[in-house]
Order: structure tokens, then sequence, then C-alpha cells
């Protein structure tokens, strides 16, 4: 069997089962276990594949069309140019957070060692960026799951920066009263409950719902990030978080009415607003 009828078998399988772009997955797959890159796959396609390749390609097919993401399936993202392992345990990291690390970096260049703190890490993809870009920082990163921080803490061990971030185990803010931060960063869980239930089978059945549920309306952190976190940071430093479509006035309400110094917003490549800046009072 050529790699040009597995690709044709693959593609017609992803369209059956409602894969968004059927092609381009059956390419990742074929790619990766024929170890080339996507543009030099025109010059395999007459290639034969043994018994062993055709079974686990097939079986890679399978877990696909049950909308498992490819992520799950290679066990592994690439998230601001780093390679990260990922689970069910933590939400995929996303492209579009990568803005949040570029403004972070931005915000902290004058500190020649910032204090950090990260909310939900997750697979702890923020706090090791954010660790890899700014190489004095001390970062504390926290998540409710203790299966999230296992992966996060195996992230950072395997890409260096196990030395430099601290992970703990909290429903909440996890900073004593002492500790104060020159940046606090988040991409919380901000879906609404009733709305999980209709979000795309690879969201729905594969990311673990504490990292996608944001309470009744999807404000819920947004609440307690701008209630109890202004006083973990220091004098003029500032607060940074992602959210999502049509949450901007309510969240610029939220920090407002706690009383923030500053409340500015930053919108995404499609000029969607997306990340909200909110500064400590002096």
């Amino acid at each position: 069997m050529t790699i040009d009828d597995v690709k044709k078998d693959l593609v017609i399988k992803f369209k059956e089962s409602g894969i968004e772009s059927p092609e381009t997955d059956a390419e990742w797959l074929i790619t990766n276990l024929i170890e080339c890159s996507r543009s030099e796959l025109p010059l395999h396609l007459n290639r034969d594949l043994d018994q062993s390749q055709i079974r686990i390609i097939m079986e890679q097919a399978r877990r696909r069309a049950n909308r498992e993401p490819l992520q799950h399936i290679f066990r592994s993202t690439n998230f601001y140019g780093i390679d990260f392992k990922t689970s069910k345990a933590a939400l995929i990291p996303r492209p579009e957070t990568e803005q949040l690390i570029e403004l972070a970096v931005n915000k902290l260049k004058k500190h020649s060692s910032p204090l950090i703190y990260d909310f939900g890490t997750g697979s702890g993809c923020i706090a090791i960026a954010l660790a890899k870009e700014l190489t004095n920082a001390k970062i504390i990163a926290s998540d409710i799951s203790k299966d999230a921080l296992c992966l996060a803490k195996t992230n950072a061990g395997m890409l260096g920066v196990a030395n430099r971030i601290e992970f703990r185990q909290a429903d909440g803010i996890a900073l004593s009263n002492s500790e104060k931060m020159h940046l606090i960063v988040s991409n919380p869980p901000y879906i609404p409950t009733k709305e999980i239930l209709t979000l795309q089978a690879e969201v729905r059945d594969f990311d673990p719902h504490t990292a996608l549920d944001g309470g009744k309306d999807g404000l819920h952190y947004y609440r307690m990030l701008a209630l109890e976190s202004q006083r973990s940071l220091i004098e003029g430093c500032s607060l940074l978080a992602e959210f999502g479509d049509g949450q901007k006035n309510y969240i610029n309400n939220i920090f407002h009415n706690a009383n923030w110094q500053s409340v500015k917003f930053v919108s995404d490549l499609s000029k969607k607003p997306r990340i909200v800046i909110a500064s400590a009072s002096l």
C-alpha cells in the first residue's frame, strides 16, 4: 500500500467523521509516521508502507476519526516554538495564547529578576515559555488539578527550567499575603458551564472540563482574580489574562468595580478583544 493510497483512504475517513481539515490531518499523521515535513510529502507518495507502519497509522486514524486531537495522538504540541508534552490532564496549549507570552515579556523587560505568578498553569506552557524567555525570572505556577501539575512538572524538567518554577496545588490564588509579584498571568477557564456540551468534540470530549468551565456565565475566575490578586502585585504592576469572545465589557466592569488603577484590552490577530491588562493601584 503506497503513501498516496493511505492518504486517500484517510481523507475519505476523516471527511465522513466531520473533521474540519481532513487532508491536512491525514498529512500530519503520515509525515509524523515517516518523519518528513509536509512540504516533502509529495516526494514520498509512491513509497510503499510496510505492514507495521500501516497498522500504526490505521490505529491513529481510528483515534482521529473519533475526534481525538492530533496533539493527544502525538502526545506533544508546539507552543511558542517549544515542544511540550500533552495529555488529557490539561488543556492543549493554543496558538492564540502565545500573544500572552509576548505581552508579558515586554512588560517585564525592565525588571532584572522578575517575580511571576501563573494562575491555572495546566500543562505549564505559559510559565515555562516565560522561564525560557526571561532567564532570571522566578515563577510560581498553580493549578487545582494534581494531574495537570504532574504534566507541568514533567514539561519543566524536560525543558530545563524546573529549578526556576515552583508548582503549587490550590483551588484559588496560591500566594501568601507576603508574596508580591511583578506580574500575574493567566488563561483561566472562561466557557459558561451550559456551553461546554456545545463545543467541538475535540474540546468537549478530550480537554478536562475543569480547564474549560468558567461557571454559570464564564466569568467566575475573573471575579476572583479582580477581587483577590491585586494585593499580590507590587504597586503599579499588572495582571494579564486571556478571555473569550464577547466577554470584554463584562470583564471591564468586573475590574473597574474592584478598583484597579487601569484596565486596558489587547485584540488578537482577528481583531477580537482577547487579553485584559489590569494595573494595580500605586
